[in-house]
């Protein structure tokens, strides 16, 4: 059968399924009758068009449904238990991609960064300003480089480095708006102040001091800002980049997606600000405190935005290929 005969003859259907997954309280079994259809249209679409988009659209519409029917478990008891335990993880698999831009466009914003200070005695002063630079090599001759993470009491800190963290990934989400362009900016700007920071303390003898202690807490919220900047890139994608929807389609799916990231990033970002204000001031304990929170937070960050994504997404799939 052609494609275009294929489409014409379940386009109705598929629009009408459309129509019911949206719906605030879609029939679990009216769900599952749905999911059984759309899986014998996606094997018949894999198997004659496996490359088409029609295949692609299959496939998502596919995943919406199921994603329905997860959301629909008697078992399952709120909301919130489905959001972080399948609905952001499915999502962060689909914005993969931009992840991994995001990551690049991070770190050779780093070494910029690092290279520009090892050349150019200014830059550091230009990036960090004066009295940031004053303060830590004053730090640094009193023997605590990373002094400033003690100087102010611990609950007060919380409050305003948590809110801060949290204020920058919506901005570097809601950039995302101007193309991807003012999200690529603004995380290419992080970037370069990490990699000018950390060559700093490079310069000064003590990064070997400085860098455990500044990613007890960097290792989240670094991570976190990332993150926010792939889900400011997918909302900016879905604008250039409508694929088969009309523009203001695309856009709304695209920010919602990136929204519901950028949610999701708020109790990593707390997380991050506990452990900055309440740990990090203490910047000499032993050291096997330091790697066992800083490879904690590493697994945990690694595991849930990257490893469980792929394994609930390949679990996704081997459902409706038996379903099918």
């Amino acid at each position: 059968m052609r494609e275009a005969t294929f489409i014409k003859q379940n386009k109705p259907r598929w629009e009408e399924f459309e129509k019911i997954v949206g719906q605030p309280k879609a029939q679990p079994d009216k769900l599952a009758e749905l999911f059984i259809q759309i899986t014998d249209d996606l094997s018949f679409a894999n198997t004659q068009y496996p490359k088409s988009r029609t295949t692609q659209y299959l496939n998502a519409l596919a995943s919406k449904i199921h994603l329905e029917i997860y959301k629909n478990k008697k078992e399952e008891k709120s909301r919130f238990v489905t959001f972080w335990k399948y609905e952001l993880p499915l999502i962060l698999h689909e914005v993969r991609k931009p992840l991994l831009y995001s990551f690049i466009i991070f770190m050779i914003a780093g070494m910029i960064g690092a290279v520009s200070v090892s050349h150019d005695d200014t830059f550091v002063r230009l990036i960090l300003g004066d009295g940031y630079v004053n303060m830590t090599l004053e730090n640094i001759k009193n023997g605590n480089p990373t002094q400033v993470y003690s100087e102010s009491g611990p609950l007060e800190m919380f409050l305003m480095i948590t809110q801060n963290n949290i204020l920058v990934s919506f901005k570097v989400f809601v950039y995302g708006f101007f193309a991807s362009i003012g999200t690529g900016f603004y995380l290419f700007y992080n970037g370069l102040m990490v990699g000018t920071f950390l060559m700093f303390f490079y310069q000064e003898s003590e990064l070997a001091q400085a860098l455990p202690v500044i990613m007890l807490h960097g290792t989240v919220e670094l991570t976190s800002i990332v993150i926010a900047a792939a889900a400011g890139f997918t909302m900016g994608n879905s604008i250039l980049f409508p694929g088969t929807y009309s523009r203001l389609a695309s856009f709304k799916m695209g920010a919602l997606k990136g929204l519901k990231i950028v949610i999701g990033l708020v109790p990593f970002f707390i997380l991050a600000g506990f452990i900055e204000s309440f740990i990090t001031r203490y910047a000499f304990m032993h050291w096997g405190f330091k790697t066992f929170i800083i490879g904690a937070s590493a697994l945990l960050m690694v595991y849930y935005f990257i490893v469980y994504p792929i394994l609930l997404k390949r679990n996704e799939d081997l459902h409706t290929t038996g379903i099918s």
